[in-house]
């Protein structure tokens, strides 16, 4: 694990550790460079009970979440982030934000990305964050899409995250990571995020149940909890 290295993007403040914080933080204690981008904070649509407060403002929420987040990706082991603080609800992305990913990817160099996944029925957001983020892959490989005269990347794989509301997203998981070992820390991380404690115990819940299908098809028995992924692009390999 130390060769690899896994570039994160989220679309809000919270959505990087209730999908992946376990992998996250599993990367990291095995020696992986991890790099988290979160595009915006959700203050408009992942805060409903933040903006209960008599007299809540924008700005208030806003460093709030950032605040709920810094304090997340700092339980679960990473140094390296940013957020770029992009409108929500809909996110509000364009060419320059996909210029900036494509940068940032040829900057960053990952062998892994993970994002969001091609469906969620209740979040266009994260759609729009996976389109763009597989877009800018396709550019970043592309020798024709000059950019400061970085050198281009070579294919990446790209994962998409467990979205919430799994069966009516139509998520289909093919790789799940045993985060076992780095449950708790997961879950440390998930009760930073006072603005959305009701999805503390679906992600504990969701972690249980996909450990009891990776002890089911693995027949490892020490596996507790996991979390899956779906991948963009079939798997090559010499066999099975």
């Amino acid at each position: 694990m130390k060769n690899e290295r896994l570039l994160v993007i989220s679309a809000h403040a919270g959505d990087f550790v209730w999908r992946s914080g376990g992998t996250i933080a599993k990367y990291i204690e095995g020696g992986a460079s991890v790099k988290l981008i979160v595009l915006s904070f959700g203050v408009r649509g992942e805060s409903n009970d933040l903006w209960k407060e008599p007299g809540q403002t924008y700005e208030n929420v806003r460093n709030i979440r950032r605040g709920e987040s810094e304090k997340a990706a700092k339980i679960l082991g990473l140094s390296d982030y940013e957020y770029w603080d992009i409108m929500d609800y809909p996110i509000a992305l364009d060419g320059d934000t996909l210029n900036k990913i494509v940068f940032k990817i040829r900057e960053f160099r990952p062998t892994v990305i993970i994002t969001h996944d091609r469906k969620d029925a209740f979040n266009p957001d994260h759609d729009a964050v996976r389109k763009m983020v597989h877009q800018a892959s396709v550019m970043s490989n592309s020798a024709g899409v000059v950019i400061e005269d970085m050198p281009v990347t070579t294919q990446m794989k790209i994962f998409g995250f467990e979205p919430h509301q799994t069966e009516i997203s139509e998520f289909y998981p093919d790789v799940f990571i045993d985060i076992s070992e780095t449950y708790d820390k997961k879950v440390e991380a998930m009760n930073c995020f006072l603005a959305q404690k009701h999805l503390i115990e679906y992600y504990s819940n969701r972690a249980m149940l996909r450990g009891n299908n990776a002890r089911r098809i693995s027949g490892d028995k020490t596996i507790k909890y996991a979390e899956t992924f779906s991948s963009f692009y079939p798997r090559v390999a010499s066999k099975f």
